[in-house]
């Protein structure tokens, strides 16, 4: 992917695309592709240790841990991950930019540092509102991300309702 990526990260649950449609607006108008981090909401370090990330990219044959929970998560629920991962590519694609998911079964603030240690592409990143609506990320997590990330970062939050 050419220039500067928008990191979008959300949590794997079924609100993952929270926002999304907000992140292709802002990754098309900055002539930006997209960067999908898909982390992993349930604690798994203390069984996995590291929380090895992946990419759903041919190429990567990295430990597949944090996919097989997702998938397994989908599927206790009767759902198709691999099918919505086919949705989110198409719902980019007809957005006009490209996109990229990475997936990771570790803490937010950890997953984030980690793609963007291995991705200096990105120029921004956006924390849906499943991300910035969970009680683990606080002022103290968001400032510490701040500083750790050196690019700007975006939070979202649900509309609030009407009455």
């Amino acid at each position: 992917m050419k220039g500067k990526q928008l990191l979008f990260v959300t949590h794997h649950d079924e609100n993952f695309d929270e926002g999304l449609t907000y992140a292709i607006d802002l990754a098309k108008t900055m002539g930006n592709s997209i960067e999908i981090l898909m982390v992993y909401k349930e604690d798994v370090r203390g069984q996995f240790g590291n929380g090895t990330e992946i990419s759903t990219s041919p190429e990567t044959k990295a430990s597949r841990m944090p996919r097989e929970l997702i998938t397994e998560y989908y599927g206790r629920r009767h759902e198709d991950f691999d099918r919505k991962l086919s949705l989110i590519n198409d719902v980019c694609r007809k957005g006009g930019v490209d996109v990229n998911v990475s997936m990771a079964a570790t803490d937010v603030v950890a997953a984030i540092k980690d793609i963007l240690k291995r991705n200096g592409g990105i120029g921004m990143v956006l924390l849906s509102p499943s991300i910035t609506n969970d009680r683990d990320i606080n002022a103290k997590t968001l400032n510490r991300l701040v500083k750790a990330a050196s690019r700007p970062v975006v939070t979202m939050a649900k509309q609030a309702g009407t009455a």
